[in-house]
């Protein structure tokens, strides 16, 4: 999981089990994607929360996760400012 801190000291990150973030402080935690699929069984990675693309479409939940995972961490998670 990687962790972003920005100068007021909010985290941002992409959401997962693999540590209790609860430690951290009070979390707000907001959805940046939807990941469903449609009336054929294509899976689609819908980024409209964050003003981005909606990716797809795949033949398993897993690609369009893991293509989610991508999209978030190159235009989400790293402020490249």
């Amino acid at each position: 999981m990687e962790l972003v801190i920005d100068k007021s000291g909010h985290v941002r990150f992409v959401y997962d089990e693999t540590v209790d973030l609860s430690a951290l402080g009070r979390l707000s935690i907001t959805r940046a994607s939807y990941v469903e699929p449609d009336q054929f069984g294509s899976w689609y990675a819908d980024l409209a929360p964050l003003n981005g693309p909606r990716l797809g479409p795949f033949s398993c939940r897993s690609q369009a996760l893991a293509c989610e995972q991508a999209w978030l961490t190159h235009n989400w998670l790293v402020d490249r400012t």
